[in-house]
């Protein structure tokens, strides 16, 4: 079984990483700079009490890769780039190959199920980090990180299996999960308050609005009957799985989007988190100007180039207040 993992960022290169340290035969599908430097020097990841450079096979586009019948594809680029990287990747594999999405949100399954016959959803619990080329970071100590896996839109199969065997052996703590979109959904809560850390370096005063996040998004699942596990579970399911360390002066930062403003890279995953609540609200008849306004916000720093933490809670609230409908009824669930 060979890894072939597009997007060689924080929580590709560090997947990779770890199942090259483990034996696994691994190719890296990564861009620009940070491929220029994986090709000179090859890739370099840091951890808790570590600091070790592999040479990695490594890929501009899918196209320069043959592919072979046991391959398993990781989609580790955020959302935004999702479908392009899917149309790049169908013009040359072939059908039958595992495609497991490993990103954030619970679009990217969809996407690429419409391509692709053997899709597999991943949820992804570890602390990477890339802003370096050539470099990723994960504070992950002990256990790398939790990687469930379940075929999508449900059940497991021998091949799920054998993912999830290479993954724990290369040092993951990985479950099968027939239901594993389950606790993406529970995951996506969390994530709507990336473009918030991004805006306000989730200063004093930030808490209050990622509760009202999390409130629009419940109401949305409960609109759509989505099925989301719950708080507890996921709680227990971290629990199980992941620890963090310092890194003598790698400072952690913050999540995928922030990092992306840190980078300024130009565009920001906002649509496929908040954007997702956006959509599931306006398909149901459920009001959520908190999410429209922050997928606004992030889409606004990625485009004028602003860096972390350039607003205020109550600068964020504003926005929030011009994005309640006019009747009253809209404005008293968002404000409950």
């Amino acid at each position: 079984m060979r890894f072939v993992i597009y997007g060689a960022g924080g929580i590709g290169g560090t997947i990779g990483m770890r199942l090259l340290q483990a034996g696994t035969e691994v190719v890296l599908i990564a861009r620009g700079a940070h491929l220029e430097a994986i090709r000179e020097r090859g890739l370099e990841l840091l951890a808790p009490g570590e600091q070790v450079t592999r040479q990695v096979e490594v890929v501009g586009h899918p196209r320069e890769l043959g592919y072979r019948p046991d391959d398993v594809v990781l989609m580790c680029m955020k959302s935004q780039h999702m479908d392009a990287a899917l149309g790049d990747l169908r013009a040359v594999a072939p059908d039958g190959i595992a495609v497991v999405c490993a990103q954030n949100g619970v679009a990217n399954e969809r996407a690429a199920l419409r391509r692709f016959a053997n899709v597999y959803a991943m949820l992804v619990i570890l602390p990477g980090l890339h802003l370096e080329p050539g470099v990723v970071v994960t504070h992950a100590d002990g256990i790398g990180g939790v990687l469930d896996l379940g075929r999508y839109p449900q059940g497991v199969d021998d091949r799920c299996e054998s993912i999830a065997e290479r993954l724990r052996a290369a040092g993951f703590s990985c479950e099968t999960d027939s239901r594993v979109m389950r606790a993406k959904y529970a995951k996506l809560l969390g994530n709507l308050s990336n473009s918030l850390q991004a805006a306000t370096d989730m200063v004093e005063g930030s808490a209050e609005i990622a509760r009202l996040l999390r409130r629009e998004a419940l109401d949305c699942f409960r609109a759509a009957g989505i099925d989301c596990a719950s708080r507890e579970e996921m709680q227990g399911r971290y629990a199980r799985g992941l620890s963090y360390a310092d890194i003598p002066d790698v400072p952690r930062g913050g999540g995928s989007s922030w990092q992306s403003i840190a980078r300024g890279t130009g565009d920001i995953e906002s649509d496929f988190l908040n954007g997702e609540i956006v959509l599931l609200g306006r398909l149901h008849g459920v009001p959520t100007p908190a999410n429209e306004a922050l997928q606004a916000l992030g889409n606004e720093m990625a485009r004028t180039g602003l860096g972390p933490g350039s607003f205020t809670p109550d600068q964020v609230r504003t926005r929030i207040d011009a994005a309640i409908p006019a009747d009253s009824s809209a404005a008293s669930s968002a404000e409950s």
